[in-house]
């Protein structure tokens, strides 16, 4: 049956059917306060709340001890972490919802206070020139380690046993998290990577270790359980800066995408205003839609009516939610209502406990 309104039909992603289109969007909450780092029962209950989404996207979870960058978020490289998200997908599960992991590595934008004083790593030797939020509070970001090939090689390694991981503890898929100036994102772009081997310099290059760590995942994933998520424009965050080549690398990944059956493409529209940036594309969707072959999904700024124009519009499948879900844990509830929408405390996006978490009101 089609519903009056695009967001809430349903959609096939591979083999999944999701009940709507509307997404929960990665959204790091910084609840996983304890020395493993391991989801808990509060963590549970979150995404419990939010299972009447077609799909979850978790936080980004770390592959490994050396991808960590921000306290008090959980990871899927140990068992602990395993039987902590095992908890979640549970509570997802047992409420007819989806989900999927986001695997993530922040790169530079980590701090040695995290590794025992040594150095984050990344594509190049490159200060971000940002703030890391440290257990001992947010301190100036420094100039990582450059990745030595063997580093490299392990790291895309940890890609595929985290999402090995994540499929053991329940998980309907994973997103590679290869966006927003972390990691996979530090290759791509010539304001993070001055590299002269095979894995910087031409846009090919930059490119590579994204489709390593997908041929990686691929491993341990079904291709048509696999998201992949972008942010073209980022430009002024996390230390990111377009220049002329930025745009012409994100058109040839998504082109080279169209090679995999992936579950879907996952990109954001500009976190800041770039219409006056040379180089910039100030219309993500609009321009990636005739690209990307594939099911894609939209984040950043949509509300109720921005996210049916989309999919009516013929430039986006899915669209993700990310500050209307941390505040309305029953979204698709009141958008099938119209029902008014509950305003979020940013003050505790990343405090410890239920407040601002799990007792947001749910519709009467």
């Amino acid at each position: 049956m089609t519903n009056k309104q695009a967001l809430l039909n349903e959609i096939r992603l591979g083999d999944l059917l999701l009940k709507n289109r509307v997404v929960m969007a990665p959204l790091t909450r910084s609840r996983a306060d304890n020395a493993e780092n391991a989801p808990t029962d509060l963590i549970a209950e979150y995404y419990a709340q939010r299972a009447s989404a077609g799909l979850i996207i978790t936080e980004g979870s770390q592959i490994s001890r050396r991808a960590v960058g921000y306290i008090n978020t959980p990871g899927i490289h140990s068992q602990a972490q395993v039987e902590g998200w095992k908890k979640v997908t549970h509570g997802v599960h047992e409420r007819g919802g989806k989900i999927f992991l986001q695997l993530w590595h922040v790169g530079r934008m980590s701090h040695p206070d995290f590794h025992n004083g040594e150095l984050p790593l990344s594509a190049s030797a490159l200060n971000p020139n940002s703030q890391s939020y440290t257990p001992k509070g947010f301190k100036d970001t420094v100039a990582p380690k450059a990745m030595t090939r063997d580093e490299i090689k392990e790291t895309i390694a940890d890609y595929g046993r985290s999402a090995a991981n994540a499929m053991a503890a329940g998980m309907d898929g994973v997103e590679i998290h290869a966006s927003n100036g972390y990691l996979l994102h530090q290759f791509f772009s010539r304001t993070s990577n001055i590299r002269t081997d095979d894995y910087g310099g031409s846009i090919e290059n930059r490119a590579r270790i994204l489709f390593e760590v997908i041929e990686e995942v691929k491993k341990h994933v079904a291709e048509n359980r696999i998201g992949v998520r972008l942010n073209p424009s980022l430009h002024g965050v996390f230390g990111m800066t377009l220049d002329e080549e930025t745009i012409p690398t994100f058109d040839f990944i998504v082109k080279r995408l169209n090679d995999y059956k992936l579950s879907y493409l996952h990109l954001s529209e500009p976190f800041t205003d770039v219409t006056e940036v040379p180089g910039a594309e100030p219309h993500i969707a609009r321009r990636y839609r005739p690209m990307y072959k594939g099911t894609l999904m939209i984040n950043s700024g949509f509300d109720q009516e921005k996210g049916n124009r989309v999919i009516k519009d013929g430039h986006a499948d899915l669209v993700a939610f990310g500050k209307l879900f941390i505040s309305n844990p029953d979204l698709v509830e009141r958008f099938a209502q119209n029902a008014p929408i509950n305003p979020w405390d940013d003050q505790t996006f990343y405090t410890p406990g239920p407040k601002g978490y799990t007792n947001y009101p749910l519709l009467g």
